[in-house]
């Protein structure tokens, strides 16, 4: 007997281990960690390269990250709007003016919203545009070097938010506020909002060959704050769509105040009419001083130009220019699908997600269905507009991207999830968590007329409990998933650089095809350059010491300089002159008080030193160059101003 209920007791065990095994397999824990294939489609092989490059803003980093994906590995952190010890941008005399301001120097901003050049509404790989929110500000990043190459200030503006979107061939870089502000800005009492304070649209345009960006012209807007824009494309060519809040222009408690109408607006912008009332001599001209700073690839120096006067479009005299679009609530989003007809809003606060036909908005004007108007741009009427509303999606709609092949897919920040919806019928087809509250979204050329819809990338604001704990401050992260099938699966998820905000990716050998390697030293014209070592030399004129110094493996020329004086400001401006790929050479002195110099092959860059104490300082080479890199170094010789000691250098020799 006892034998009969052991042996029933040991089935029971088995039975239940097998059941706790196959419900481990199979349950929300197994979907938590990915799908039971995630591993290999992730897998890029060592020596392998990603399929594609993912450019994720750094938010409050002010930098911009590029990622390979579907790896999530980090490539490389881009310095954009913060100085960056690691290789000196923002410290050093060649690109101190890229951070110039007409608020001065500024070491820090908070950067949202990447957007890759476009031909054809495609992504194109020549440059990377991003913004600074906090002082408003756009850089042009080349993608050949994945350096900063220009720096425009954009006056008449409250914050830059709602920026930079590029038009179909990137005819223009378009920017909004987030912060209307009175224009110009000027000394009034901030309960005056309604009265005073004006949102602002500018056209940046950007030379085609070269890419230099340029105000051609700004709109003066109603007092609303701007956020996610998007410019048509196909029918709607030629117009841009920006969502607003706060329509009801609150300057206080806006979580409360700003969200008391059911609707606010897209505003639907023709540029391509803003361009004939510029051509037709209708702008303005409008104060406001700004700052233009230019990386000069020839001279290896930062240019920085102070500039006044902007064209400024009034709509009461523009008409048939803009229009209004009432949209539920608080939106965040103003998304165009790759046919260009539909226009997607992504109301914070609403219920549904509202889908805007482009035909039927052009029907409404012709038709004058009008609702009103706000500063005389006419409100087109909400049900002559809307396509449809995709019901039940989720709650917090923020942002939504297309795979092209007539699905969209929309964040939802409160639910914390990803929707997938069909374009047409607007029904609800899958949906997946995110972890945790997801900001935006972003599909490689999701946003353009033909996306790579393979992966998704979310964009989460909390990771509590995602990674190994690292104290009170945690890393956000991207989460990667597979939207090749019909349902979506998670794939992989990775800590990012400070707030990875909003996201670009393109096929990445559309950018790995015009790498620069090495910067050619015969073309070098910085005015300091030394391009071999027996040019190298000390000059000193008064209390200015200028040494032109070489690095190559594995030493300095010269490393033995003698006749510093206490309080002499010392140069030294150090060519690299390796020309092989991946060759940089380091640059610091004991006691320097600013960064370290990280010089590329073929490029000279200045450190700015003055002792303050007599005595020997050792120099050293900071990059790991070769086998002999502990042997790359040299000595200062500083001596007290009373002294004698002459001027010298050389490497013994």
């Amino acid at each position: 007997m006892f034998s009969t209920w052991k042996r029933t007791g040991v089935k029971i065990a088995l039975a239940l281990a097998v059941g706790f095994i196959f419900w481990w397999g199979c349950s929300g824990k197994k979907e938590m960690a990915g799908s039971s294939d995630a591993a290999s489609k992730v897998y890029v092989a060592p020596g392998s390269y990603d399929e594609f490059y993912a450019f994720l803003s750094g938010g409050f980093s002010g930098q911009v990250a590029a990622y390979g994906l579907p790896s999530g590995r980090l490539l490389r952190v881009i310095p954009v709007f913060a100085v960056n010890p690691e290789n000196g941008y923002g410290y050093t005399d060649e690109t101190k003016n890229m951070l110039n301001s007409t608020h001065g120097f500024i070491p820090w901003d908070d950067s949202h919203h990447p957007e890759l050049s476009k031909t054809n509404d495609v992504p194109d790989g020549r440059w990377l545009f991003i913004n600074s929110n906090n002082t408003p500000r756009i850089a042009r990043i080349d993608l050949s070097t994945f350096r900063t190459a220009e720096i425009l200030e954009i006056p008449n503006s409250g914050g830059n938010h709602a920026s930079p979107f590029a038009t179909e061939n990137t005819e223009y870089i378009v920017a909004a506020t987030r912060f209307s502000v009175p224009i110009p800005d000027r000394d009034v009492p901030i309960n005056s909002f309604k009265e005073n304070f004006k949102g602002s649209l500018s056209f940046v345009k950007v030379n085609p060959q070269s890419g230099d960006m340029s105000i051609a012209f700004q709109i003066l807007a109603p007092g609303f704050n701007y956020d996610l824009s998007h410019a048509g494309k196909g029918p709607s060519s030629g117009w841009f769509f920006f969502s607003t809040y706060n329509t009801e222009q609150a300057h206080t408690l806006l979580e409360i105040n700003a969200s008391q109408k059911d609707k606010d607006f897209i505003l639907a912008v023709n540029w391509k009419k803003a361009e004939e009332y510029v051509k037709q001599g209708k702008a303005k001209d409008w104060g406001g001083e700004y700052y233009h700073n230019v990386f000069n690839e020839s001279t290896q120096m930062a240019e920085s130009n102070l500039n006044k006067g902007v064209k400024m479009l009034i709509p009461a005299d523009c008409p048939d220019m803009m229009y209004l679009i009432p949209c539920p609530k608080s939106p965040h989003g103003a998304d165009v699908d790759p046919s260009g007809e539909y226009i997607v809003g992504g109301g914070k606060l609403a219920t549904v997600i509202p889908v805007f036909a482009f035909a039927k908005i052009q029907k409404a004007i012709e038709d004058k269905a009008f609702d009103g108007e706000v500063e005389g741009i006419p409100v087109l009427k909400y049900d002559a507009v809307i396509a449809g509303e995709v019901q039940e999606a989720g709650l917090g709609a923020l942002h939504t991207e297309f795979d092209g092949k007539g699905y969209a897919y929309t964040s939802h920040f409160v639910s914390s999830e990803v929707t997938k919806w069909k374009l047409g019928t607007w029904e609800v087809v899958d949906r997946i968590p995110a972890y945790y509250s997801i900001g935006h979204l972003m599909i490689p050329g999701g946003d353009s007329h033909k996306p790579w819809g393979k992966y998704l990338l979310a964009m989460n604001k909390i990771t509590k409990d995602r990674y190994l704990p690292t104290g009170p401050e945690l890393n956000q992260s991207a989460q990667l998933i597979d939207i090749s099938g019909d349902k979506m699966k998670l794939l992989l998820d990775f800590p990012t650089v400070g707030e990875p905000h909003y996201a670009q990716g393109i096929a990445a050998e559309l950018v790995t095809k015009n790498q620069r390697k090495i910067y050619d030293i015969n073309e070098n014209k910085h005015p300091y350059v030394t391009k071999s070592e027996k040019d190298a030399r000390v000059e000193k004129k008064g209390k200015e010491v200028h040494i032109y110094m070489t690095a190559s493996r594995s030493h300095f020329t010269p490393d033995n300089i003698e006749g510093v004086k206490v309080g002499d400001e010392v140069y030294f401006h150090v060519t690299n002159l390796e020309q092989d790929w991946d060759i940089p050479h380091g640059f610091a002195i004991k006691g320097g008080n600013t960064a370290e110099l990280l010089i590329m092959p073929g490029e000279t860059l200045t450190y700015r030193w003055t002792p303050k104490k007599a005595g020997i300082y050792p120099f050293y080479c900071t990059d790991f160059c070769s086998a002999l890199h502990q042997e790359m170094q040299g000595y200062v010789r500083v001596s007290e101003t009373n002294t004698n000691v002459p001027l010298s250098f050389g490497t013994g020799k």
